[in-house]
């Protein structure tokens, strides 16, 4: 399917984003291939002339705000302007409405559809062409997930019915004394439902309003604690919050929810939707393997499966397989819960650090140290009990699943075959912002 592809008759198929449930995490924008996504600071939105129907933002979206699609004339589909402009998806077309478009499709109307035809004409010639030739590593990442994960519920509270969490712990989980703090931030939900599983997320809603006088839109995190609560069996679950100062420019900026969050005190009250998320989700059965690549606040996910497996393996009632974790960031001081790290037991956890703006040392790379640890990753990229998780940037992506194809084909794997197997098995998950 795609925005342009129901073409029949003067009827076009057209791909919306529902305003109403996106929390806008910029996830489908990162994720389309061929930029056909844009936003301002109300909506995001699809751009009918330039989707070309892969249906690669569909999976990753966490609340199913961008699976939506309305029927219209051929000849007038939404525009970009009127997308950004809405605060709901607008009603489907009665069939009268339709019926008529159908009937009056002119000399020009014909016109618009032969230019319709052309674009999705032109995306195959260019897939024809070569140009899908041009490594994608989100198109290996799974959209399943492992065989034995435990149910996730998800979307039980949503924007418009926010719960109310209460803080009961915050602490800075990086070096002190630095300008990059993250912080490790506990909420508890009392009485209220709020089931969550490793590799979940959830929304922060912000108070206040924004620029524009409208409330602020929810900001989506990854949980950092296992099943049975940051305190086991306890209704509360944790946060890895990055304190934002500046943008990707390097240009100071204050970020909003960021610094909210990383300001609460204990005994504050949080407004919160979700959870989000039905495929980031860990294996459960025996000797499973987990190998884990994060940078940042990406290792949310990958602490909470940690633990949980540390849990499993106190209470003597999981054979666990190996977990082996590749964490990078920009020095040791910003790395979050270094030191805890240090102290997990050599033979329950594999974990090797990359850094990469240390003074007076090369930089290193996350899928550098990958391929330093090729043997390694050979054996378990040749068990089918493997499972992998990347979480962080959105720039690391392409160099991490690169690193695995040529540990694979190092190993005599056939990338292509192996890829496309551990993404149908939900084994290769790739999580990236």
């Amino acid at each position: 399917m795609s925005t342009i592809t129901l073409i029949e008759n003067g009827i076009l198929k057209q791909h919306l984003i529902d305003p109403e449930i996106c929390i806008r995490c910029n996830t489908c924008e990162a994720t389309c291939p061929v930029d056909a996504i844009t936003h301002d600071d109300n909506n995001y939105v699809v751009m009918a002339d330039k989707c070309n129907g892969c249906m690669d933002c569909i999976s990753p979206c966490p609340t199913g705000s961008i699976d939506n699609w309305r029927l219209v004339s051929a000849s007038k589909p939404y525009s970009v302007a009127e997308q950004l402009g809405w605060e709901s998806l607008p009603e489907e077309l009665s069939a009268d409405v339709l019926a008529a478009a159908q009937t009056t499709e002119n000399a020009g109307d014909v016109q618009d559809l032969s230019q319709a035809q052309a674009v999705i004409a032109a995306a195959a010639g260019l897939a024809e062409s070569g140009a899908a030739e041009v490594f994608r590593a989100a198109s290996y990442g799974a959209t399943t997930p492992p065989w034995s994960a435990a149910h996730a519920y998800t979307n039980l509270h949503g924007p418009k019915a926010a719960v109310t969490a209460t803080v009961v712990g915050n602490l800075n989980c990086t070096e002190t004394g630095f300008d990059n703090e993250t912080h490790h931030i506990v909420l508890d939900f009392g009485a209220m439902p709020f089931p969550v599983l490793e590799g979940q997320s959830l929304g922060i809603v912000p108070p206040g309003v924004d620029a524009g006088g409208k409330p602020h839109v929810a900001r989506q995190y990854s949980i950092a604690s296992a099943r049975n609560g940051e305190r086991p069996g306890y209704n509360n679950l944790a946060l890895t919050v990055k304190r934002v100062v500046e943008d990707h420019q390097g240009q100071p900026v204050r970020g909003v929810a960021s610094n909210y969050l990383c300001d609460l005190q204990v005994g504050d009250k949080v407004q919160v939707i979700g959870p989000f998320g039905s495929s980031f989700l860990m294996p459960n059965h025996p000797r499973s393997h987990i190998v884990m690549i994060c940078t940042g606040t990406g290792s949310a996910p990958m602490r909470a499966m940690t633990e949980w497996r540390r849990r499993l393996r106190k209470s003597g009632k999981f054979d666990s397989g190996k977990l082996l974790l590749f964490f990078g960031a920009r020095t040791p001081q910003e790395l979050p819960y270094f030191g805890p790290l240090q102290n997990l037991p050599k033979d329950f956890i594999d974990i090797n650090f990359a850094f990469s703006r240390v003074a007076g040392q090369p930089r290193r790379y996350v899928q550098d140290a990958m391929r330093e640890r090729s043997a390694d990753l050979m054996e378990l990229l040749r068990d089918d009990n493997t499972h992998i998780y990347v979480c962080g940037l959105k720039s690391m992506e392409d160099g991490v699943v690169l690193a695995l194809r040529d540990v694979a084909q190092q190993a005599g794997l056939g990338w292509e075959e192996l890829g496309a197997r551990l993404k149908r098995e939900g084994r290769l998950h790739l999580e990236t912002y």
